[in-house]
């Protein structure tokens, strides 16, 4: 096992504290006016501009769409994954990802492929705008 003190403190895949949305204004803000919308039968991408060096990123998985803990867990693990691992091509964004239906038959292990898509999606329309 790898201590945390062993890995260097700024890695380049890495989501800190700087990398997510804190506190209902920030929030507020992507919902109230958002540059960019993709979305799915299960999950809405809500993006808008800011204007920091690193994109930021909101998660709304609530009780009533996935009900299972386990299932709310998976969708927001696998959605900090897709994120952490595209962070330098969304430099610039603030997003809130957000469970919009029941939870997939599944659980949340699809959620993978569906938030890849997504975000191809938001990043196509990025470089059309």
């Amino acid at each position: 096992m790898v201590h945390r003190s062993a890995l260097p403190d700024s890695s380049p895949l890495s989501f800190t504290r700087d990398h997510r949305l804190l506190g209902g204004d920030q929030f507020r803000a992507v919902f109230d006016a958002p540059d960019f919308r993709v979305s799915d039968r299960y999950i809405l991408i809500l993006a808008r501009r800011n204007d920091l060096p690193q994109a930021r990123l909101g998660l709304v998985v609530g009780r009533r769409r996935a009900r299972r803990a386990v299932d709310r867990g998976a969708i927001k693990r696998r959605a900090r994954e897709q994120f952490r691992l595209r962070q330098h091509d969304l430099a610039g964004l603030d997003l809130i990802v957000l469970l919009r239906a029941p939870c997939p038959p599944d659980g949340g292990r699809s959620a993978t492929p569906l938030l890849a898509s997504l975000l191809d999606k938001l990043l196509a329309k990025r470089q059309q705008d």
